[in-house]
């Protein structure tokens, strides 16, 4: 019997009218494959993958694929965006057994949860006959596959390089040396690394797919302030100019897709994520002053959070579906026959605008996605038109939301529409990064102090928070100041008491949390930094925010103890070399050439600047720094 009609997660209630007998993940679920003696198949995707839904339609809405999965297995469906723990776990085998990962991604596992065959998107006739071949092994090779099993997990948890001892040199009970433990030639060494993956035509990193690679971006930007070396600058500029102009951008209505299918940032992957729209904003906030498009983008953008993603509840929903009725882009791209429909004579205007030729249509079926390669002479003209084809595109079948509340996502989110509004003086910005905060302090922090990960409607799941989620929850807390230091420096007492692996770093979950398979403890980036990496951010801003040296070796000990790894692949621990970059501001301010003015929490400092080139606005000052314009966002003092 499906049991999911019940759950938390829009993702698992989608499902639950499948025929396949999906249980949530559970003790009970795993007993009952104990009691059965059949392997677990374990399900993992989220509410806006669009290979999750072809995988769905395809087999676990087919009533001969449910018999096959029902009569010979435990089904489980996880949503990845409520249990990253479970999907950390499970990806990590899923790499080890076929060297790329993915979702839907399918698991099939021994009733402890132990993995021994894993796989992506499989397609129906395929996957039927993965069904038999894993059931035959079951009955036919079981010891076998319990050896590749123990196999498959000691992999997934070796490999690369390995952690630094640090207490020799900052014990955990002493205080740290003054000098910062990675040196600022290891980061210029990282820089350049990152650099070299440049796209220097396009903007980002690496050809397609090609995602916006945030964690990097913000790197380069705070090694720029560092050493003045204008390409590091350039380069974000360039990617931030290739975005906005390109179809990842939603050139109509603002807001950002999650990454695009080729080099050029032409045609999106429709479904846009909150945690990518909060990471975008605060890039182009830091750009603000650069230029006009900049700052377009950071108000359509910010404006893009508060009207489309802000849940009745006071949070921001987690993700828009790339599919509007089972199709990809639906709701988003046109043909010329729909662009004359809604624009008659402003038509052809407005097509070469939007950078269309009807001769070479950029999308499927004859469609274009729009950009914008170049801003037109008669800008009201471009205004009015956006504003018609957005009336009319909101006419059309819109694509669904995910309303779930992630704990983490909206952590970003407050700390980015807190920089937006401490740099343009937006105070509906503040207003709305001060009720997500609420919201989280009131429905996600518990009694006891612990946070929940996800919540929907008021209502916390069971689902227990990991590091990234009390990291980036205590970063936006301190963003906004005030009584919310100190609920953020609650968070971080819950980070040292339950998540620390006793030498400087930090496990991806608590001490006290599930025994899964392996307890990751991963440095790595994805489209954000890492928890590991969102820790250190915040005990340095913790210690920027209080004077408590203790956070300022604490965020020592993180950096140090990861610097090995930060080495061996700069390019995807940029996270962490963006809190390097901060601790060396803190520990040696004479080393920055700028970064003066109003920081990240509103404080203000003097600097000296080294360099006579023009450079951004937030980047240089002479002497006292100038104060924001008028109002000051509430929470930020002068």
């Amino acid at each position: 019997m499906n049991e999911l009609a019940g759950a938390l997660s829009p993702y698992l209630r989608q499902h639950a009218e499948n025929p396949v007998a999906w249980r949530q993940w559970s003790p009970e679920a795993l007993a009952e494959a104990e009691r059965r003696e059949v392997p677990l198949l374990i399900s993992i995707g989220y509410s806006t993958c669009h290979w999750c839904h072809v995988m769905a339609h395809e087999s676990f809405e087919d009533a001969t694929v449910a018999a096959s999965i029902n009569d010979r297995f435990v089904a489980v469906k996880v949503d990845r965006e409520e249990r990253p723990d479970l999907d950390a776990v499970y990806m990590q085998a899923t790499m080890a057994i076929t060297g790329q990962g993915g979702w839907p991604m399918t698991v099939f596992a021994f009733p402890d949860g132990t993995p021994f065959f894993a796989g992506t998107y499989f397609p129906k006739t395929h996957f039927l006959r993965l069904l038999d071949a894993v059931h035959a092994a079951w009955s036919d090779q079981r010891e076998e596959l319990r050896t590749q099993g123990a196999a498959i997990v000691e992999a997934s948890a070796a490999g690369g390089a390995a952690f630094a001892d640090v207490t020799v040199a900052c014990p955990l009970d002493g205080p740290c040396p003054p000098a910062p433990p990675v040196r600022s030639a290891s980061l210029d060494s990282g820089a350049e690394v990152i650099l070299a993956a440049a796209d220097r035509v396009n903007g980002g990193f690496g050809s397609a797919p090609k995602f916006p690679g945030v964690p990097a971006l913000r790197f380069l930007l705070d090694a720029y302030v560092r050493t003045g070396e204008a390409r590091l600058l350039d380069h974000v500029r360039l990617t931030a100019e290739r975005m906005a102009r390109g179809g990842i951008y939603d050139q109509l209505e603002g807001g950002f897709a999650r990454y695009s299918v080729d080099a050029s940032w032409t045609v999106p992957h429709f479904e846009k994520m909150l945690y990518d729209n909060a990471e975008l904003l605060w890039l182009y906030a830091r750009l603000y002053g650069e230029g006009d498009l900049f700052a377009r983008v950071a108000d359509e953008t910010a404006a893009f959070l508060l009207e489309r993603f802000s849940t009745s509840e006071g949070g921001f929903a987690a993700a828009f579906d790339a599919d509007t009725d089972g199709v990809e882009g639906l709701t988003y791209v046109w043909t010329t026959a729909e662009l004359e429909a809604v624009l008659g004579e402003d038509a052809a205007w407005a097509a070469e605008a939007f950078g269309i030729d009807a001769a070479n249509p950029n999308f499927e079926h004859g469609a274009n996605v729009l950009e914008l390669p170049r801003d037109p002479e008669d800008g009201a003209r471009l205004a009015a038109v956006r504003h018609r084809l957005l009336a009319a595109r909101r006419e059309r079948p819109q694509p669904g939301r995910d309303d779930k509340v992630v704990a983490a996502w909206n952590g970003l989110a407050i700390a980015a529409l807190a920089e937006y509004a401490t740099r343009t003086g937006h105070r509906d910005s503040l207003l709305a990064a001060e009720r997500a905060a609420e919201l989280l302090h009131r429905v996600h922090v518990g009694e006891d102090g612990r946070l929940a990960r996800v919540s929907l409607g008021g209502n916390a799941s069971t689902a227990p928070g990991i590091l990234e989620d009390y990291a980036a929850v205590a970063l936006g807390f301190l963003r906004l100041g005030g009584v919310w230091t100190e609920r953020a420096q609650a968070l971080l007492e819950q980070v040292r008491a339950h998540f620390g692996d006793g030498l400087g770093g930090f496990y991806d979950t608590a001490a006290d949390a599930e025994t899964l398979v392996s307890r990751p403890a991963d440095v790595h980036d994805g489209p954000t930094a890492s928890g590991w990496a969102l820790a250190a951010a915040a005990l340095l801003e913790a210690f920027e925010a209080t004077g408590d040296e203790t956070y300022k070796d604490d965020a020592w000990r993180a950096i140090a103890r990861a610097e090995p790894l930060m080495r061996a692949n700069p390019r995807f621990t940029a996270g962490l070399h963006a809190a390097a970059e901060a601790l060396v501001r803190v520990q040696r301010p004479e080393l920055s050439t700028g970064r003066c003015g109003w920081n990240h929490t509103g404080r203000s400092r003097k600097c000296a600047c080294r360099s006579a080139r023009t450079v951004p606005t937030f980047d240089c000052c002479e002497a006292e720094p100038a104060a924001p314009a008028d109002p000051v966002p509430r929470g930020h003092s002068r």
